[in-house]
């Protein structure tokens, strides 16, 4: 064990997000972003890492905590910050609710300089998890491979489902979002380990059933939460109290409606294990899903100021093709290989 709870295995996953992930060289400028419930030893360890390689490293922690993610913490966030998160050339946000989506987050994009990775939650743990073996390059040729076959699907039908009750189709939208790469490049990114799908919003039709939430907190529900679906969300049950809260969550996002669903996606890091307290790691586990809900970012108050419902060990089949089954990558048989190829380096 290191000083202050940075583990060797934190220490290096924090030097590959760093080096190998955010590509960093010395003399850029680093911002860190956390608040006061960030995993206080992530945020030194990541600090410890940008400054051993010559980064100039400036660290902001916001208080209180942020109460909503995406354009609505726009109003509680200080002018100094704004100022900062467009004068970097790295961000790395660990707040949680996360900037993505704000409008100091659209300044910083836009000045095509800046290269942000959404951390979040990760924590200290989660970053060990995630990062700690690299193996990056390995990790991308899979969620790119799975990403080019759900690209090559646009206008194809998918279905997809789970033990818990989960029955849910629509029809395929071309891929748009953040980039599933290493930062080469000013943009967004996400922490590694996971594929996004796209709908057509007026296509879905069904049943989503899920344990865990992300509305103003990440939270478990002994009670499942259900949504029922027919473009956009009619009805929500179950859920036990977390239900209020979500309901409140979904109008809020959805201009004083529940909205649509935004995208789903495909959790593909062997090494992620579920916490019930990571909405960063839990979503990333083999098979698991993260379902962003409320408005599409082209619309008036859509984009990262979603719910979202994460669902376990699901399934998934595209034009009657099952590729993933009960949380497995079943086919093509490419795909298959990457991923056992993966879970063999990172598990």
């Amino acid at each position: 064990m290191m000083n202050n709870g940075i583990t060797p295995e934190l220490a290096n996953a924090a030097q590959v997000l760093a080096t190998d992930m955010m590509c960093v060289t010395a003399g850029e400028s680093v911002l860190i972003s956390a608040d006061t419930s960030t995993d206080m030893p992530a945020v030194e360890a990541v600090q410890n890492a940008y400054c051993s390689i010559g980064a100039k490293v400036a660290t902001i922690i916001l208080a209180p905590r942020l109460p909503y993610q995406g354009a609505l913490a726009d109003p509680h966030l200080p002018d100094h910050f704004k100022a900062a998160v467009r004068e970097c050339d790295v961000w790395i946000d660990l707040c949680f609710p996360y900037l993505a989506g704000s409008k100091a987050f659209d300044s910083a994009m836009q000045n095509q300089r800046t290269r942000y990775f959404l951390g979040a939650d990760i924590g200290a743990g989660g970053l060990a998890r995630l990062l700690g073996k690299g193996r990056l390059d390995q990790l991308f040729a899979l969620s790119n491979a799975f990403g080019a076959l759900v690209g090559e699907a646009s206008g194809k039908e998918c279905h997809i489902t789970n033990r818990l009750g989960t029955d849910v189709t629509f029809t395929l939208a071309k891929p748009d979002g953040f980039a599933l790469a290493k930062a080469e490049e000013p943009g967004g990114y996400f922490v590694p380990g996971t594929v996004v799908l796209i709908p057509e919003l007026e296509s879905v039709r069904g049943v989503i059933k899920c344990e865990t939430v992300f509305h103003e907190y990440y939270t478990t529900m002994a009670d499942p939460l259900s949504l029922a679906l027919d473009g956009k969300i009619q009805a929500v049950t179950g859920g036990g109290p977390e239900r209020r809260v979500m309901e409140r969550a979904l109008r809020r996002a959805g201009g004083g409606e529940f909205g649509y669903v935004v995208h789903f996606s495909c959790g593909l890091h062997p090494g992620a294990r579920f916490t019930g307290k990571s909405f960063i790691e839990d979503q990333r586990i083999t098979g698991y899903n993260a379902i962003g809900l409320g408005l599409p970012p082209w619309m008036p108050g859509g984009g990262e100021n979603h719910p979202d419902a994460v669902m376990s060990l699901q399934s998934i089949a595209i034009a009657d093709q099952q590729i993933v089954k009960d949380g497995t990558i079943v086919s093509p048989p490419a795909l298959v290989e990457l991923a056992e190829e993966v879970n063999a380096a990172l598990s």
